[in-house]
């Protein structure tokens, strides 16, 4: 399961606050506790206004990199903003680019920049008419995305698809959309990875952590191979190292029973 660190954002109230006061310390420790807590990716999304959003996702940069290895996730809507930090240089190592969809020229934009590297890429199902509730929808933009990234060169097992998660509050269907897309997606190109920002689905409901707990197990058994999430969440990491075990992903319990010896999952001690 790969993680996407998702508190490094902008629309976060205390990373709004940080950002409008340059609390460097708190981005700093957010990071690291994303990082310890086991997260692949971190996603580095300023959120702001955009005369102000290049500079910021620069500082942001510049705080994460100090402090760890692990690669960002750079995140924004603009894609020519996420082109020019790309051509740029100013991440240390390839991460991931977040996010791509089928609304203008955002894959064109972004494709040929990272064709043939490591970069990866997170491609949202939406075009200019926004996101479908319907899920066949979803399924054929996530194919056109995935033809592109093929056609311009990127490795797809680069590409990570983004069935955007809906909201239970409005949509009651929203975790059998979200099952659907996942088994599509992989149906028509088995090596993409299929990705979610999960607690989306629980949006407007109450005890949202048992929402979005069961989400996440409903998922991996679809074949969720990537969440956007907070790692720290000690109740989302024992649902996936529990169910990791179950799906025997994880041979004899191994990684369950490690991060349970380390303190990661289970009741707080």
């Amino acid at each position: 399961m790969i993680l996407i660190g998702e508190k490094i954002n902008g629309a976060i109230p205390s990373i709004k606050q940080a950002i409008a006061e340059h609390d460097e310390a708190l981005i700093r420790e957010r990071t690291i506790a994303q990082a310890e807590a086991g997260a692949h990716f971190l996603d580095c999304a300023p959120s702001t206004a955009t005369d102000i959003e290049y500079e910021t996702m620069c500082w942001l940069i510049g705080l994460m990199q100090d402090v760890t290895e692990v690669p960002l996730c750079i995140d924004s809507p603009n894609a020519k903003l996420l082109a020019r930090i790309l051509e740029e240089g100013r991440v240390k190592k390839p991460g991931m680019v977040n996010s791509v969809n089928e609304e203008g020229d955002k894959c064109e934009t972004i494709f040929p920049l990272i064709a043939g590297s490591d970069w990866q890429v997170l491609g949202l199902t939406c075009d200019q008419d926004g996101i479908p509730y319907d899920s066949q929808k979803k399924i054929d933009i996530a194919k056109r995305i995935i033809d592109k990234a093929d056609h311009y060169g990127v490795a797809i097992k680069n590409v990570h698809i983004d069935p955007c998660v809906m909201a239970l509050a409005t949509m009651p269907g929203a975790m059998e959309d979200f099952c659907t897309c996942i088994r599509g997606i992989h149906e028509y190109a088995p090596e993409v990875k299929v990705t979610g920002a999960i607690s989306n689905i629980s949006f407007n409901m109450p005890a949202r952590k048992y929402i979005n707990a069961n989400c996440m197990a409903y998922a991996l058994e679809a074949g969720l191979d990537s969440a956007i999430m907070d790692p720290c969440n000690r109740d989302m990491m024992s649902t996936i190292y529990a169910c990791e075990a179950l799906m025997q992903r994880d041979k004899s319990g191994r990684k369950y029973n490690r991060a349970y010896r380390q303190g990661k999952i289970g009741v707080k001690r």
